[in-house]
């Protein structure tokens, strides 16, 4: 028997190894499993070369769990070692077989997925003891059995194995016991091992009988040696991809599309990507692309490895220049997976452009599912951005779609604006803002369907690329303005118009916290709404981006700032004007005439006072002064009090209003049912 110490510099390796090795403990499975399958395709590369002459055609991995025993057995019948390979590659930490086998045969040689060196120390993270029974191919070759208990001594010694290949027996810990469970070694294979190239067995399948499950004859192969992203697009056919994403999603909706990725210069890189259905909501469950490198699962964790956007697809990407290594911080920061990154982008880019260009009724049928996705892309990625212009669509309301272009040589005579600016109407939701889309029509107006979360964001950004483009929602102003052809200042009210008239519609106006309603007056067609409620383009954008990018915001907290625009024209309008002057025309009158007075009286004396300094002021004067203006503010306020009693009173008025909140689906509760009976009292 030989003793010795590992070959480490410190004999802190082994608490270091069991806690900070590998984020997730359960890795040790994946990186023994890889090790036993980097074995066994090291033996079939030496068998087609012939200096292996035994039987390769049956070869797998086997996992064996013995609850009671407390162990886990990893079994291979690949390349085995001798006493002196065991003690340059287990013993001294620093080689790796792997890299020395990958040298030798680097021109032949069948995928080599393991680093036999620290990833095999991955199995003291939840190990007492480990053991490694092994048999070389060399002919006539000892086997051998190697022991350690987690600390730097070991043993050698000479042991009996029937067939080449290798046993490694983990004594699991008391404290990681949970890897004892059948259910838990089986959801890890599932994760990691799923794809191996190699058969890996676990156990028998299992079958229902009597009501209870039993053990059969046949294996329980965990894996699929040859996955679809492993053969060649021309040997696949539309229902096997669908067949594959099935298998790897198994409860989501079918995809809309896939790209098969295969490079081989100036990285290697194969896989299969699949376009979901994304809904517009945006509640998207990321960590769906998987990661290999030989088929040997790294992460899903994808977030930084391929670009924000791309986070969004599913399916599977395998490179062997994609390193095992399970820090994702290390990933991000690889030159491969960098350049990986970068060629995955194009790609997409490049399918999503042929697809637009072979079939674009097909492309548009897809456009409602596929626009997150995209526009989350352009937003992202200014390279994205770039190849995306190509075949972004724009759909309208009459669900009609165009290229940007397009759409730009539509509008381009009837929607620019006085300042030469194009300007894009939109709309939010087809059913809500129906009124101030049927007005924007009858215009003779476009209007687009811009009805997803990303919309205030994407608009944004194309307002900041073409600085003589616009996007006004449809109900951000009265039709008339929507498209400034001119300017519009004749005819309007004057201030002191607009004060008298402003307390009769402000008394009509809900009272919510969410929602602050300003009143404006306007000279619209006789045949237009009474009353129109419009939003602020600039404030509901703010409000709305707030809204999906999170946390403190000083626009997502503040009350939504409406417009009360009144119709002068309207005859309802007219007819609540000459009651107000009917019922109050000779108390305002007087009232106004005083108030012209005394604002007067304020005048005087506050030109008196202009150029003096505050000492030079006689007291008798500030106190008149400070009387005059108290007599001038309840005059004042008593006029708004009877205006604002006029308006609360005034069944039209508030009809109207009304009327204008139920177009903007803003009439609720007590208030539809109020609303309701003084219809029925208004009609009789």
């Amino acid at each position: 028997m030989q003793k010795g110490k590992i070959g480490v510099t410190s004999e802190n390796l082994f608490p270091i190894i069991k806690k900070f090795l590998y984020s997730d403990h359960d890795i040790f499975l994946r990186e023994i499993i890889s090790n036993a399958v980097d074995a066994t395709q090291k033996l079939k590369t030496l068998a087609s070369k012939g200096e292996y002459k035994g039987d390769v055609t049956n070869q797998k991995v086997e996992v064996k769990l013995d609850a009671k025993a407390k162990t886990i057995t990893i079994s291979d019948s690949g390349i085995g070692m001798t006493a002196e390979e065991i003690d340059k590659y287990i013993n001294q930490i620093a080689f790796s077989g792997a890299n020395e086998f990958l040298e030798k045969y680097k021109n032949d040689a069948h995928a080599i997925i393991g680093h036999f060196g620290l990833g095999f120390y991955s199995s003291f993270m939840v190990s007492d003891k480990v053991e490694v029974i092994t048999k070389s191919y060399k002919e006539g070759a000892q086997a051998v059995k190697w022991s350690c208990t987690g600390s730097p001594e070991f043993t050698i010694e000479d042991t009996e194995r029937d067939e080449v290949g290798t046993d490694i027996v983990m004594h699991i810990s008391d404290e990681e016991k949970g890897f004892l469970e059948e259910a838990k070694v089986s959801e890890i294979l599932g994760k990691y091992c799923a794809f191996l190239p190699v058969p890996v067995i676990f156990g028998k399948k299992k079958d229902w009988k009597d009501g209870k499950q039993v053990e059969t004859e046949e294996d329980n192969q965990i894996n699929e040696v040859s996955p679809a992203w492993t053969k060649a697009p021309a040997d696949l056919k539309d229902e096997d991809y669908k067949e594959f994403y099935r298998k790897l999603y198994p409860m989501a909706d079918e995809p809309l599309f896939h790209i098969h990725l295969n490079v081989d210069y100036p990285f290697n890189l194969t896989g299969i990507l699949y376009f979901p259905k994304i809904k517009n909501n945006f509640e998207v469950q990321k960590n769906k692309i998987q990661l290999y490198s030989n088929q040997v699962f790294v992460t899903d964790s994808v977030e930084g490895i391929v670009p924000e956007f791309l986070t969004l697809l599913h399916g599977v990407l395998d490179s062997p220049d994609i390193p095992l290594n399970v820090s994702r911080s290390y990933l991000q920061s690889d030159s491969n997976v960098k350049k990986i990154s970068g060629h995955i982008n194009k790609k997409v880019a490049d399918r999503l452009a042929q697809i637009f260009k072979d079939s674009r009724e097909d492309f548009e049928s897809k456009w409602d599912d596929l626009k997150i996705f995209i526009e989350y892309g352009m937003l992202t990625e200014e390279k994205f951005y770039d190849r995306a212009m190509n075949f972004f669509m724009f759909k309208n309301v009459d669900g009609k779609y165009f290229t940007f272009e397009e759409y730009e040589k539509l509008i381009k005579d009837s929607q620019t604006d006085k300042d030469k600016n194009l300007i894009h109407i939109y709309a939010s939701n087809k059913e809500e803002q129906f009124t101030f889309i049927e007005a924007t029509k009858n215009k003779g107006y476009d209007v687009l369907l811009l009805d997803d979360v990303l919309t205030p964001h994407v608009i944004q950004k194309f307002e900041q690329k073409y600085t003589d483009k616009r996007f006004v929602r449809v109900d951000s102003d009265v039709v008339e303005n929507l498209v400034k052809k001119e300017d519009t200042t004749q005819n309007e009210l004057s201030f002191e118009e607009k004060e008298e008239l402003s307390p009769v519609f402000q008394a009509v106006c809900p009272e919510d916290k969410d929602f602050h309603f300003m009143v404006d007056f306007q000279n619209l067609g006789e045949n237009d709404a009474p009353i129109v409620i419009t939003r602020s383009e600039f404030m509901r954008r703010m409000k709305d981006m707030s809204a999906t990018q999170g946390g403190m915001n000083m626009y997502g907290d503040m009350p939504e700032s409406l417009n009360l625009v009144v119709n002068m024209n309207h005859p309802l309008v007219k007819k609540v004007v000459e009651t107000k002057d009917k019922k109050l025309g000779k108390k305002l009158e007087k009232l106004v005439t005083d108030i012209t007075a005394k604002k007067a009286e304020v005048e005087v004396m506050e030109k008196a006072k202009k150029d003096k300094k505050e000492e030079e002021i006689p007291q008798a004067d500030k106190e008149k002064l400070e009387d005059l203006n108290k007599e001038l503010a309840t005059m004042e306020g008593s006029k708004r009090d009877q205006l604002t009693d006029f308006g609360k009173n005034n069944k039209i008025a508030k009809q109207m209003v009304d009327l204008a909140l139920l177009a903007n689906g803003m009439l609720k509760g007590a208030d539809l049912d109020k609303f309701v009976k003084r219809s029925v009292e208004l009609i009789k």
